[in-house]
């Protein structure tokens, strides 16, 4: 262990952060002298890059927010103040400077600290969060809750511009400008998208139109200009106009929001005056600051889509100057060529002697190169999630037949099905948590009509260190209820090619949902071949006891089925069911027992009830599955072990369950 990760270990934190090791919370950094702030911001990126050396977690973000982070809870009373987080991905300092320094080291860890900001975590956490978009929405209802108490606190949104590319955010500020509440939106621009005129004179602009004299002038000229309306009108728009061309804030000011800014969000000479002006004012106001993302670290820098999350012990170099950080934790060359991509077509072979277990996602991405190599109607659309789903390669090989629209889960939905109409074959990728989002457009603008939308469901069932606000727990519960749907849920990758397949050749809206990270290390048949429709595979033929396993859960269901002599039954299907193999297994076994990685209310084991209820048949069933709760973050073998979704669990849930059997007549 280097001597770094003793001191950390031994939680001596004196030696490397000096400063940020005597702040327990916002009271004690603004108890400082404004000119220790920027040794405060040294110490807290060594310190974020040090830790999550060790237990990994969302890096980048983090990096290119300590500067605004640290102003943010010295110039507002926080949590008085309330500090709402978009995503989370950005507040890792925050969760430093908020009594949590000494915990960041278990974060993602089961019982470690959250992921994301966590109401019941910190009482600076002021708003749970994990999807994006969300946040101007909810401080501008802790900024309206504030005003009918009478109360002078301030509602703060940080969100970032992706996050901005989410219509929420925007149904958020069309609302917050016809609201006078004390709402302040935090743009955090990390990617130049919206404006690159940061310098001087934007800087200097943005002092002076938060400063007291103008807005003084302004707002007592509005009292002179109610007098006489056509004035107002005229001055307004002169004002407006005016501003949009040095700035870019027409359109905030055109929705009623004050827009201020750009300007440096890693100069704290320039951010802590222009908040404490900012919070002097009333109203919604919008800063635009611009970041850098991975601030300090040249690697994360260069490439922030890779560093924007990182594993334990990325960093290769050892850290021994902080004074210069940014030397001191450059990659060597050598790292700097790694290549961990993996070029598909010369790795994915017919059969996989190896037996390397490949993600899902790799087999996704190589599913859509395959398909668009022969068939041009294929249109594959993902709401940012390009790197998680798997989509890189076949971005770079077929650009006019991808689609990237942004945190815009509604739109990527009713898009797809527009471009269903017009005779082309779109598929969506797309997270099981953030189907969620876009469950009125997938029931109303696909399956109503019946169109042929491919979904490829991503992260299905527990997503380990991501926690609740990301697991798919849900998407059999609440796909399986819709007309017209086709669910599939593969136990290996190779399966998940093949029902991929499917899926796009079925002439309808069709589901394959899968799990994140790596397959059984089945070998892969390059030819894909259509699926029988609803017909399942009979893996493993026992006596009195029959399993029925979906997707993730045949493998271990497999493992216990051995163990009591019991038929497993790979379903394959959701939805429609094998109806005929349910119905034969049921009359000759006595105990059905459904195994599936999703919530059991409303899952797929209950599809087999209401059949067999149809039926009038009587068998003892027992449902497997994710409990009514919400799981929390950690490691996911951990997780299915305690909700009894490994080897063992279901054993012994079968076996205590067969110690009960009461026959049946």
């Amino acid at each position: 262990m280097a001597e770094k990760d003793i001191i950390l270990a031994m939680k001596d934190y004196s030696a490397l952060y000096p400063t940020l090791s005597k702040l327990e919370t916002p009271h004690d950094l603004r108890a400082l002298p404004i000119e220790d702030l920027p040794r405060v911001a040294d110490e807290l990126r060594l310190y974020l890059i040090n830790t999550l050396n060790q237990c990994g977690g969302h890096f980048a973000g983090s990096l290119g927010t300590v500067e605004l982070t640290i102003a943010l809870h010295y110039v507002f009373n926080t949590p008085d103040d309330k500090l709402v987080w978009d995503v989370g991905h950005q507040a890792y300092g925050h969760k430093v400077l908020t009594g949590r320094r000494d915990r960041l080291n278990t974060i993602k860890q089961y019982l470690g600290l959250a992921p994301f900001p966590k109401r019941a975590e910190s009482e600076y956490d002021t708003f749970g969060v994990g999807h994006s978009s969300t946040s101007i929405s909810a401080a501008l209802g802790m900024a309206i809750a504030a005003k009918i108490a009478g109360s002078p606190n301030q509602g703060i949104a940080i969100i970032g511009d992706g996050g901005l590319t989410g219509g929420m955010a925007f149904e958020a500020l069309n609302h917050a400008g016809s609201v006078d509440a004390n709402l302040l939106v935090i743009l955090n621009d990390n990617d130049m998208s919206i404006s690159p005129n940061v310098g001087a004179l934007t800087n200097y602009l943005t002092r002076i139109l938060t400063g007291k004299t103008y807005t003084s002038f302004r707002e007592n000229s509005k009292k002179v200009l109610n007098m006489m309306p056509p004035m107002k009108t005229l001055v307004k728009r002169t004002e407006t106009h005016l501003k949009g061309m040095v700035t870019p804030g027409t359109f905030f000011e055109e929705l009623g929001i004050h827009y201020f800014g750009p300007i440096d969000g890693h100069d704290l000479d320039i951010l802590i005056p222009t908040l404490k002006n900012l919070h002097e004012l009333n109203g919604p106001r919008l800063l635009h600051v611009v970041t850098t993302k991975g601030k300090g670290y040249e690697a994360a820098e260069a490439d922030p889509i890779k560093y924007h999350a990182v594993k334990p012990g990325f960093l290769k170099t050892e850290t021994k100057n902080d004074d210069h950080l940014k030397e001191s934790l450059n990659p060597t060359k050598e790292d700097e060529k790694q290549d961990t991509t993996i070029n598909f077509a010369s790795t994915i072979p017919i059969e996989n002697p190896t037996n390397k277990r490949y993600t899902y996602s790799e087999i996704f991405g190589q599913f859509l190169c395959d398909i668009a190599h022969d068939d041009k109607r294929l249109y594959a659309i993902t709401p940012a999630m390009r790197e998680g789903s798997g989509m890189v390669e076949f971005h770079e090989r077929f650009p006019e037949q991808y689609c990237d629209v942004g945190i815009a889960e509604q739109h990527s939905v009713t898009l797809a099905a527009g471009i269903a109409c017009e005779g082309l074959k779109p598929v969506v990728a797309i997270y099981s948590t953030f189907l969620q989002r876009a469950y009125d457009q997938l029931i109303h603008d696909v399956a109503l009509q019946n169109l042929d939308v491919t979904f490829a469901i991503d992260r299905a069932g527990l997503v380990g260190p991501d926690g609740p606000t990301h697991a798919g727990s849900f998407d059999l519960s609440y796909l399986r209820c819709i007309p017209n749907m086709v669910i599939m849920a593969p136990s290996n990758e190779n399966e998940c090619r093949q029902m991929l397949y499917t899926a796009y050749q079925y002439p309808g809206p069709a589901a394959v949902r899968y799990p994140r990270g790596s397959g059984t290390g089945a070998p892969i048949q390059f030819t894909m071949t259509m699926l029988e429709l609803g017909k399942s595979e009979i893996m493993l033929k026992g006596e009195k006891i029959a399993i029925f396993a979906f997707g993730s859960m045949v493998t271990p269901s497999l493992a216990a089925g051995k163990e009591l002599n019991a038929t497993v039954v790979n379903m394959r299907f959701v939805k429609p069911l094998d109806e005929e193999t349910i119905l034969h297994i049921a009359k000759t076994h006595s105990l059905i027992v459904t195994v599936e990685e999703n919530a059991i209310m409303g899952g797929a084991g209950s599809a087999i009830n209401e059949f067999l209820a149809s039926q009038n048949l009587k068998n003892s069933i027992l449902n497997l599955g994710l409990p009514d709760i919400f799981i929390e973050h950690g490691d996911p073998d951990l997780l299915l072990a305690n909700c009894g979704l490994n080897a063992e669990g279901i054993l012994k849930s079968i076996q205590d369950r067969e110690k009960n059997l009461v026959p049946t007549l």
